[in-house]
Order: C-alpha cells, then sequence, then structure tokens
C-alpha cells in the first residue's frame, strides 16, 4: 500500500468504548482533541494513555475537576500542562516538542468572559505548530480598545484572525470589516435573557455584512483552532515556496 493510502486508512484499536483516531495530524494537519464530557475519569484516562503511548501527546478539552486531579496524580507536573480558563489539558512526553510550521494566529475577544473558547482555540492552533497572538476584552462598547491589538496582528503579518464573542457578537462583523485576511467568528455563550447563550451572537455573524468571515458553532473553540491553523500553516508553506521565510 503506497503512503497516501496509509494514511488515508484509519488505525483503530479494539476497545468497546473509543476507537481513538491516532493518526489524525499526520493524515489532516489537526491534533485528536479528546473531549472528555460526557466521558467516565476511568475512559478519559484510557485514551489519554493510549494517545501518550502512541503518539506522545494527548489534548483533552472540558476536564472536570475530578479528571484534572487524577490526570494531574497520573503524570504529575512534568508531563500534564493544564489550561484553567477553557478546562483544557495537554499530557505530552518530554521528547514530544510541537514544531513550528511558520503559521501566525491572532485571537481576539470581545469581552474577558469570552475567553474560555478563546483559549481553546489558542491552544489547537498551538499544537498545529502555529504562533498566536492573542488580546482580550477589545469589544465594540469600547472601540478604540481594538484598534491598537489589530494594528499590532497586521504590522505582526497573521495569516488569519478568530474573533470570539458573546452577546451581540457584532465585533467579528467590526473586524472583518478593516482587514484583508480572513477572519473566524467564534460565538460564545456568554449572554442572557432572549437570544442568550450565544444564540443572538451566532444568528449576528451569519448574518455578517462583510465578506470574509466564516463562522463556527457556539464555543467551538476547537473547530475555530483548526480551521485557522489549516489556513496559517497552508499560508506558512506558501511563503517558503515563494522564498519569503
Amino acid at each position: 500500500m503506497s503512503k497516501p493510502e496509509q494514511q488515508r486508512e484509519p488505525s483503530l484499536n479494539d476497545a468497546s468504548f473509543a476507537r481513538p483516531d491516532y493518526d489524525r495530524h499526520e493524515r489532516k494537519g489537526v491534533p485528536e482533541v479528546v473531549m472528555t464530557h460526557s466521558k467516565t475519569v476511568d475512559q478519559c484516562t484510557a485514551i489519554a494513555t493510549s494517545f501518550l503511548e502512541r503518539t506522545g501527546r494527548a489534548i483533552l478539552s472540558r476536564v472536570s475537576h475530578e479528571l484534572k486531579a487524577a490526570l494531574d496524580a497520573t503524570y504529575g507536573p512534568d508531563g500534564f500542562e493544564w489550561y484553567p480558563a477553557s478546562r483544557s489539558a495537554i499530557i505530552r512526553r518530554s521528547s514530544n516538542a510541537v514544531p513550528s510550521f511558520g503559521g501566525i494566529v491572532g485571537i481576539l475577544t470581545a469581552g474577558t468572559s469570552d475567553q474560555p473558547a478563546a483559549e481553546e482555540a489558542a491552544i489547537v492552533c498551538q499544537e498545529m505548530g502555529c504562533t498566536v497572538k492573542a488580546a482580550y476584552d477589545v469589544g465594540v462598547a469600547g472601540l478604540h480598545r481594538l484598534f491598537e491589538p489589530l494594528q499590532s496582528f497586521l504590522e505582526g503579518g497573521v495569516d488569519v484572525i478568530i474573533v470570539a464573542a458573546g452577546m451581540d457578537g457584532a465585533l467579528p462583523s467590526v473586524v472583518s470589516g478593516l482587514v484583508d485576511v480572513p477572519v473566524i467568528g467564534l460565538p460564545t455563550s456568554v449572554g442572557y435573557g432572549l437570544g442568550g447563550k450565544g444564540e443572538a451572537a451566532l444568528l449576528s455573524m451569519l448574518q455578517t455584512c462583510s465578506p470574509g468571515l466564516a463562522v463556527v458553532n457556539i464555543d467551538n473553540g476547537v473547530g475555530a483552532g483548526a480551521m485557522a491553523g489549516l489556513i496559517a500553516n497552508r499560508v506558512a508553506a506558501a511563503r517558503r515556496g515563494n522564498g519569503e521565510d
């Protein structure tokens, strides 16, 4: 079987509760992220251990306090990385350094409350070998806060920008109307009352008047990070091919 065919062939184990996709990063350019919500601690630990043994790394999202304690006790401070805002965890061998592929991703949030989804996106981008530049709390309620970080992003050569926003969800459209790079809208569940829990934010982004804005689902930081990482690394590869790096 040729190498491309081997890469397309899924690698599965025979466990009754999980069939991990160990080759996803090699095949697709996006690492597998284990969503731990609704899984038991034992299931999550077994899946994480299998990834660690096969790939040298396990990335977990939506980690409960109980699971965090179990992972911390099992893998200790040297192998366990914890991101409290997004409740994400990475377990890795010391030899599993992520190579840089040259992509540059900018991440903005409308409010500090949007940081959990933004951090989830940032983790995925970093684990895809991208450099991440982030600025938080620059929403439309005080639009003057946006211009300095946005200018810094553009001067720093970002290839794509993720904009996380709840409430009215207006910031992604504003940013998209000001820049010449792709913008990914990340609606968050911040909000209350009619249209709360991200619904108004999602609909606002979908109804954007600014071409060049793509939108993921509510609180889907993993999806936003994966899309941004693919775009940024593709652009970086083109730069290398043109001798720009």
